[in-house]
């Protein structure tokens, strides 16, 4: 009689044993490779929205504006907690005309960078009045105020420094006083702690600053 071919119940135990195992190996080489998609996929949004962050807070200072009698003697006002800045308005207009003035502030609060903005100014009186709810944002905010906030780049702690007659002062220490305080610095320095690990130093310098006049 002819032997029939085929597979012993043996030779077909191992081979699906070994098929089992091949298809665990591949499971947990699909499984790293997610994690590190995500993981990596996190890092670059935390990327994004730190550059996104940084880039408002340049935009701001560069439009920085002092007006005489809306706000003070200075358009930036750094009170140890809220950086309240007095700057021209980004509204576009359709006529090409001039939008008027925005006063923003910057704060950390539960651990995010926060921004405020007002509507558009066009008077005095306006202004000085969106320069304390600025201030009172940074406090205690009201419903009606966190309205206008957009919350930002997770942060931990922030310092900031300003370069005022050749040296850079903490903008709230002694050397920030009499003349000196009233003058608008020529350079901001940003400190800013994501995390543990993590710090960021960002440096703007006033576009019309000029290290060597007299």
């Amino acid at each position: 009689m002819r032997r029939t071919l085929g597979f012993t119940l043996i030779e077909v135990l191992v081979a699906l044993g070994l098929m089992a195992l091949l298809g665990l190996m591949s499971w947990r080489g699909l499984d790293t490779l997610l994690r590190t998609r995500e993981t990596t996929q996190s890092r670059i949004d935390s990327v994004a929205l730190a550059q996104v962050s940084l880039g408002q807070w340049r935009a701001d200072l560069n439009a920085q504006l002092a007006l005489p009698g809306a706000v003070g003697d200075n358009s930036l006002d750094w009170n140890g907690r809220v950086m309240r800045i007095l700057r021209r308005s980004s509204t576009p207009m359709v006529d090409g005309g001039d939008a008027g003035m925005q006063v923003v502030a910057w704060t950390l609060r539960d651990g995010f960078w926060r921004r405020w903005q007002s509507p558009d100014l066009r008077t005095h009186g306006a202004m000085a009045q969106a320069w304390q709810m600025a201030a009172l944002w940074g406090q205690n905010p009201s419903t009606e105020l966190l309205q206008q906030e957009v919350t930002l780049m997770p942060l931990s702690a922030w310092q900031v420094f300003y370069f005022r007659d050749n040296a850079w002062t903490n903008p709230l220490s002694s050397a920030g006083t009499g003349d000196n305080l009233l003058k608008n610095p020529d350079a901001v320095q940003l400190l800013l702690q994501v995390n543990a690990n993590d710090k960021l130093t960002v440096d703007w310098v006033r576009p019309a600053f000029n290290p060597n006049r007299p």
